[in-house]
């Protein structure tokens, strides 16, 4: 299995790679001014979490938009690139009003399987500024947090996941268990 992460900037990009990396995961990482034609054969993406605030300025995403316009695979949307799907398909991201660093509590709110065998509540390390202020159609919110209501969104009709949260960081809880998940969509 050969899953890309797309660099958006994000202070823990390296993190999603570690984690793909020790589940077996054929990995690398990949500028996101990388044209879909030159990332080969894949099977899934991870759009990071970036430095761009895309609920002030999305174009500084690459080219997000062409791999979740074009790419026939599994794609997960981490922090800004959970804002950025929104965006892209209809919906919004805006400048939080409680922005979110450190823990927070998950609530799961609607089972998929990103969450199978999780619990209905688990701590997560946030790190936003932005957040998903309108879920986009055709896709449905997953989970909140007591400050943010879109925490986590799928598309109804591909496996198009976003996660505001950051599953990477060990302070997340069952962080492995999220990206193994992702891994089997």
């Amino acid at each position: 299995m050969r899953v890309l992460v797309v660099d958006n900037g994000g202070q823990w990009t390296h993190r999603e790679y570690r984690v793909l990396k020790y589940l077996g995961v054929d990995t690398a990482i990949v500028p996101n001014t990388t044209p879909l034609a030159d990332l080969g054969d894949i099977d899934g993406l991870v759009l990071s979490g970036g430095a761009p605030r895309v609920g002030i300025d999305a174009t500084a995403m690459g080219r997000n938009g062409e791999y979740l316009d074009r790419a026939d695979v599994p794609i997960l949307g981490i922090c800004a690139g959970h804002q950025f799907m929104a965006l892209h398909f209809g919906g919004d991201a805006k400048p939080a009003r409680f922005p979110e660093f450190g823990k927070a509590q998950i609530v799961v709110t609607e089972r998929d399987v990103l969450f199978d065998g999780l619990p209905d509540t688990f701590e997560a390390w946030e790190s936003h500024n932005d957040e998903v202020s309108v879920v986009p159609p055709g896709f449905v919110n997953l989970a909140r947090s007591e400050y943010c209501t879109c925490q986590a969104m799928r598309a109804k009709d591909r496996p198009l996941f976003g996660l505001q949260f950051h599953p990477e960081v060990e302070d997340t809880q069952y962080g492995s268990e999220i990206f193994k998940n992702f891994l089997k969509a």
